[in-house]
């Protein structure tokens, strides 16, 4: 059985292996002088980085890691928001290909789930698999009625190994928050529970049929965009039978030359497709890497993507939706007073931030950014400038954005790889002026109107009542707000006692780690000739 503990020890093998420990030292300024000093004195200091970046030595080690860190280092690669952008582009490069269990497990584990041979289900099943990845792999078959299908399955014995893994993780950012104010403010905690719903909706292949099932049903017969069909009945949590699609796939430009393609066309599509996602369905595919998408060129005149694995969906609130839309238009009238008080309004900057120094700061960021064509300027890159800026006004990360930002950054970078001149921000613009109409204005407060008509007639006689008790339920809100806040300031004082009497306690755990960590390495080195995997050049 893996535990956190075996996992923990090969943590600390592979950390020292790759010198993770000067990364420690970089990002954790408030790590306790003592700490410091023994990580630098540490004999971890002859262990030599061959010239390796910070941000290679981190794939690397995510990298020997196994499937479950691989995959949270592409999650952590899309985080351009919080990481410097040399080590966000190295992540960038973890495949999400492993490789394949034997095909004789794979059958077992498809037979066990359906409850039937597969002799008895399909006409033709192949045991090599298409794609490999870290949480499930796939294979070819023919259903008994002649239909071409896909079967994935998720890997044997994952689920332990995942658990085990984000107990770790969330011990470890446990106490990097501890130690770094500045990890609070990212919320490390809440990037790996952010990580452990991904990684859980991609165990769940039911749900992924499901989100799959939604998707097709927004865009039917649509020139955008094609959604294969799931085959329900042979759905299963671990197995997933669906329509196999043919495609170009969207990185092989050579292949979509060949078929003369117009690109032009294909990259206003994408960018629709994203856009219509967002405003108009408010469920999007989240995951729009080009492995999982592909373009249907039958008519190279008037491509049409298809879109697969659809594990991970997104949406916004409404309020997400207003403060996205709002922010863009102010931003394209260079109103960024409009945009400081979306900022307060929101919630996502404290309320005592100087509005004038803010403004001041968005405005030396975006004036010499919008001096050059919009046609130019990256759509995704300026969100990221954005949040960036903020980040310095104290912002809190907000994962609900994340997945928009990702998706976006990954949209645009394949439409302006097909077609240069694409201008997303013409395209989007529409959409949001569009969406914006519909939200405010007399036609959008008469539609509310009548959609509330039937509520709002059920309350009005008994609104005198509520307007008259309203005063003493204020008056007892503010008393018992008083008491509360006697409590919390009693219950701070504790806490500080308490946080005085295990400083010490940390601290020796942390040296412990360490110590564990340098006889893991020194042992593993003995005799070794270079104590690092070193890549083949490409």
């Amino acid at each position: 059985m893996v535990t956190p503990a075996a996992r923990l020890a090969e943590l600390l093998r592979a950390g020292a292996h790759y010198r993770i420990d000067l990364l420690v030292l970089e990002f954790v300024p408030a790590l306790p002088l003592a700490l410091r000093v023994l990580l630098r004195i540490s004999p971890l200091r002859f262990i030599p980085t061959h010239g390796l970046s910070r941000g290679a030595r981190l794939r690397l080690m995510l990298e020997r890691l196994g499937p479950v860190f691989v995959k949270f280092g592409q999650l952590l690669s899309t985080r351009r928001d919080l990481l410097p952008l040399d080590m966000a582009d190295e992540l960038a490069r973890l495949q999400d290909q492993v490789a394949p269990f034997p095909s004789a497990i794979a059958r077992t584990l498809i037979e066990t789930a359906i409850g039937q041979p597969l002799a008895q289900v399909f006409a033709r099943f192949d045991d090599t698999p298409i794609a490999s990845a870290s949480v499930a792999q796939v294979h070819a078959a023919v259903l008994a009625d002649g239909r071409e299908v896909v079967v994935k399955v998720v890997r044997p014995e994952i689920e332990p190994l995942i658990a085990a893994d984000i107990a770790l993780m969330r011990r470890i950012a446990t106490l990097v928050e501890r130690a770094s104010p500045e990890a609070r403010r990212l919320r490390l905690s809440a990037i790996v529970e952010d990580y452990e719903r991904t990684i859980l909706r991609e165990l769940d292949l039911e749900q992924e049929a499901r989100n799959t099932a939604q998707l097709r049903r927004n865009f039917p017969d649509s020139p955008l965009l094609y959604v294969p069909q799931v085959h329900w009945p042979l759905v299963r949590r671990n197995v997933l039978v669906e329509e196999r699609i043919y495609g170009v796939p969207i990185g092989d430009r050579a292949a979509l030359e060949a078929r003369g393609t117009d690109f032009a066309l294909l990259a206003a599509r994408g960018v629709e497709t994203f856009f219509t996602q967002v405003f108009e369905h408010n469920f999007f595919h989240a995951d729009m890497h080009p492995g999982n998408i592909f373009v249907d060129v039958r008519d190279p005149a008037d491509p049409r993507y298809i879109a697969i694995d659809c594990a991970i969906v997104g949406s916004l609130t409404a309020d997400d939706q207003d403060y996205l839309a709002r922010n863009v238009l102010a931003f394209f009238h260079r109103d960024y007073a409009e945009v400081v008080r979306l900022h307060l309004d929101s919630g996502w900057i404290p309320a005592d931030t100087d509005p004038v120094a803010f403004e001041r700061v968005i405005r030396a960021v975006c004036d010499p950014l919008f001096e050059r064509p919009l046609a130019e300027i990256s759509f995704g890159a300026f969100l990221v400038e954005l949040f960036d800026t903020a980040r310095s006004f104290r912002m809190e990360v907000q994962p609900q954005l994340v997945l928009l930002q990702k998706t976006l950054l990954y949209i645009e970078g394949l439409g302006r790889s097909l077609y240069p001149a694409l201008d997303l921000w013409a395209t989007a613009k529409p959409f949001m002026e569009r969406w914006m109409e519909t939200r405010v204005g007399p036609a959008a407060a008469l539609r509310s109107l009548a959609e509330n008509a039937p509520v709002i007639l059920r309350e009005l006689p008994d609104l005198p009542i509520t307007l008259a008790r309203a005063g003493s339920r204020l008056r007892r809100l503010e008393h018992g707000l008083e008491r509360q806040a006697a409590e919390i300031e009693r219950l701070q004082s504790m806490l500080a006692r308490a946080a005085r009497w295990t400083r010490w306690r940390r601290f020796l755990i942390m040296v412990a780690l360490i110590v564990l960590g340098i006889l893991a390495v020194t042992n593993e080195s003995v005799g070794a000739a270079s104590p690092f995997i070193v890549e083949a050049s490409p």
